[in-house]
């Protein structure tokens, strides 16, 4: 654990809910299993309880969507405070632009970060390719920017997988959709992923259902993938979570370099909507 961190993020915990400036502190907890995991404080004496270690690998940001509406009729939603890493200030930003959230309800403790390691000691693959190493976006921040390893080549899988003939990489993808068992895991922990009811859970649809032929799990899978397309963050924590070690972010890249090459956007960097979306104003024409 790293001690000096963690007692700044103890003391700006404590010091914003004494001040009542938020009623939460999202961040992490001490956990024997997996080093830390999630906690919610919403007492000043409880602070103690808040860690920070290499372990610290959950996008926090996610956790947001539950705060964003009153806990009663006639309250107004909580103010929450959250710790983000840089890959998760990302989804913050995208937040934001998309009006999921009120910039002044949300007070982001960001940490810099040298890079998160699995549960069996190995630097992330997501850490191995990523430079940022200040959140851009924070109202705290608190460690020192270490400095960043140039990275290497971020779609070296990407272009692997491209490179197989039209044939096998088909078949390389339905090898891995066959794996799903539609647990919506992915889903569940992506902060990109708020819509009140997912289209892809539905029993009754004509096109799309919820059913777990492989045909299905390829429709939701693609599905899925465009939805995020330059929306997504790059935290991993889609594959990261998923129980069948399905290649997620693989496919979400696919389309981040796509998005990217087409029209220089990378979700997260500014306060700013994906260029695949648009905008109609009353009249039905475009703003």
């Amino acid at each position: 654990m790293d001690e000096s961190i963690t007692a700044e993020i103890r003391d700006k915990a404590r010091e914003l809910l004494e001040s009542k400036q938020v009623d939460c502190v999202i961040g992490y907890e001490a956990s024997a299993r997996d080093g830390a995991r999630p906690v919610f404080i919403y007492d000043p004496a409880e602070v103690d309880r808040l860690v920070w270690n290499e372990h610290c690998v959950h996008n926090l940001v996610t956790y947001l969507h539950d705060k964003k509406k009153p806990q009663k009729r006639g309250e107004e939603p909580q103010r929450v405070a959250v710790v983000a890493k840089p890959c998760d200030s990302r989804a913050v930003n995208v937040l934001l632009a998309e009006q999921q959230m009120a910039r002044e309800r949300v007070f982001v403790i960001g940490v810099a970060c040298e890079g998160m390691e699995d549960a069996g000691g190995k630097r992330q693959d997501r850490c191995a390719r990523c430079v940022d190493r200040v959140p851009v976006v924070y109202d705290v921040l608190i460690g020192e920017p270490p400095e960043a390893a140039p990275a290497g080549d971020d779609f070296a899988d990407v272009a692997e997988v491209e490179a197989l003939p039209p044939n096998e990489r088909l078949a390389f993808w339905l090898r891995q959709f066959d794996r799903c068992i539609r647990c919506y895991a992915c889903r569940q922990v992506c902060p990109g992923c708020y819509c009140t009811t997912c289209m892809f859970e539905r029993d009754d649809g004509l096109w799309i259902d919820a059913g777990i032929e492989l045909g299905q799990k390829h429709m939701f899978h693609l599905g899925r993938a465009l939805h995020l397309a330059g929306r997504c963050v790059e935290c991993n924590e889609c594959e990261r979570v998923c129980p069948m070690d399905l290649p997620l972010s693989l496919l979400n890249r696919m389309l981040t370099r796509e998005v990217e090459a087409l029209f220089g956007h990378r979700a997260g960097r500014e306060e700013e909507l994906s260029p695949l979306l648009f905008e109609l104003e009353e009249g039905g024409s475009p703003m």
